[in-house]
């Protein structure tokens, strides 16, 4: 895993595009914060810009350093989500505003699985993870459902294709912050 680990390092530092196996599916992933990077994203998925995506950090450290203003209750639906939680921030900060959606929020999850969480740690910046499909196909559930045009088009596949297997997305919570709370995806 470790050598795993630093081949992704050397692709997302000079701007490539992984494919990777996340805490919930499959993802194509990249530096969250290289404009350049994210767009080749939305280009391989046949995207609008204008649909956001999500990233992931590594803990409640990273989540601050990425977020203006992280709410309160966001800590306590982390600690007891049951299952990998996304949540959608105001003001996020410090990441390429191709990433940032036109209301300024963006979706982060803070992702607990061994080698995401290994990976975020090292790289100590946030990572892109947008399911490994093209926009308005179905959501690969395993790594052998993804299809040749996705694996063609990032630079570097992770080598644990029996990771994830069935996987499910996360739930995804909207959190402003004047208090609301919106329930997105269960």
């Amino acid at each position: 895993m470790r050598e795993e680990i630093i081949k992704c390092i050397e692709t997302l530092k000079r701007g490539g595009l992984i494919l990777y196996p996340t805490d919930t599916v499959w993802g194509i992933g990249c530096d969250a914060t290289n404009y350049d990077a994210i767009k080749k994203i939305y280009e391989l998925k046949q995207r609008k810009e204008s649909k956001a995506m999500i990233c992931l950090v590594s803990d409640f450290k990273m989540l601050n350093q990425y977020v203006e203003e992280v709410p309160e209750v966001a800590y306590d639906i982390l600690k007891y989500a049951s299952k990998p939680t996304t949540i959608i921030y105001d003001q996020p900060i410090r990441v390429s505003e191709n990433l940032v959606a036109p209301d300024n929020t963006l979706a982060i999850r803070v992702c607990k699985d061994n080698f995401c969480n290994q990976l975020l740690r090292k790289f100590k910046k946030p990572i892109v993870s947008t399911s490994a499909n093209i926009s308005g196909q179905s959501t690969p559930k395993n790594f052998s459902q993804i299809t040749p045009e996705i694996l063609k088009g990032v630079d570097y596949v992770v080598n644990l294709p029996s990771a994830n297997k069935n996987a499910k997305p996360s739930a995804i919570i909207k959190l402003t912050n004047d208090g609301k709370v919106t329930i997105i995806r269960k």
